[in-house]
């Protein structure tokens, strides 16, 4: 069956290792465009870290979309919510506090802001916030609204950290939230029922369309559900192990094209 819908992971995937798009990657996703295929980019970054390559692939309007925060928000492009699916405030209290316990940094995510209740602000959350174009706001847990919605929560810090972090999680928690793994200094926290592939999957039937009309592109843990759900998954040749062993076809790396080498080679007719 025709493939009518390419879901692109964008860093380590979509983007080259100077977080950029090349030329090949622009070329290849007008040409999927151009035969009437559907390119939606599906990240862990707020539409505000998203909107310049949008722009950069020529992508508007209110029948284009993106999948962010992992799959906790479903947008157009031109900002209309179609999926929300966020954390409540005692939800936010208690990933803060198991932070604490743990002795890592954790900040919180609006649509539009990032939260950390770190006095001294980690130098990923600062990172984050270039990246994703959302400043940052300090505000302790009793000062964070009761009525703020929170798309998702991430514990980040030095790689070492944050290994030896995770296996302390509690059990509680993995059965309470969503929690992937999308950098080797992040760990996201977010609503259960918030995925990539879940939303994905919402936002192919909204359109029509068919799991056999799906290829999913990505690299790293928080791609394994829309690599799962999509008929025709490729993996970076820079993906993880798990992400190669879930996937159909494994592409080129994103240093080499790869994205256009998949579009190219399994996607155009």
């Amino acid at each position: 069956m025709a493939i009518k819908l390419i879901a692109i992971d964008m860093d380590g995937t979509l983007l080259n290792e100077h977080s950029q798009l090349n030329p090949a990657t622009i070329a290849a996703i007008h040409a999927a465009r151009d035969q009437g295929i559907k390119v939606v980019l599906c990240t862990g970054r707020p539409l505000s870290g998203v909107a310049p390559f949008l722009d950069q692939l020529g992508i508007s309007g209110d029948d284009e979309y993106v999948v962010t925060f992992n799959g906790a928000m479903a947008q157009t492009v031109s900002g209309q919510i179609m999926t929300s699916l966020t954390l409540t405030h005692d939800d936010y209290i208690d990933i803060e506090a198991l932070s604490r316990k743990l002795n890592i940094h954790c900040h919180a995510e609006s649509e539009d802001h990032i939260y950390t209740a770190n006095r001294n602000i980690s130098p990923y959350t600062v990172g984050e916030s270039a990246l994703v174009r959302m400043p940052i706001r300090y505000r302790t847990p009793e000062e964070m609204p009761a009525d703020l919605p929170i798309v998702k929560c991430m514990f980040i810090d030095t790689p070492d950290k944050l290994g030896a972090a995770i296996p302390q999680v509690p059990a509680a928690f993995h059965d309470r939230f969503y929690i992937v793994q999308s950098e080797a200094y992040f760990l996201e926290l977010m609503n259960k029922q918030a995925s990539k592939g879940r939303t994905l999957k919402v936002l192919a039937e909204q359109l029509n369309l068919t799991a056999d009309e799906v290829m999913a592109i990505g690299d790293q843990g928080n791609d394994l559900t829309m690599i799962e759900y999509a008929t025709h998954s490729v993996a970076m040749g820079n993906a993880i192990p798990a992400i190669k062993a879930a996937a159909k076809y494994e592409t080129k790396t994103n240093r080499e094209d790869g994205v256009a080498h998949a579009i190219t080679t399994w996607a155009l007719v």
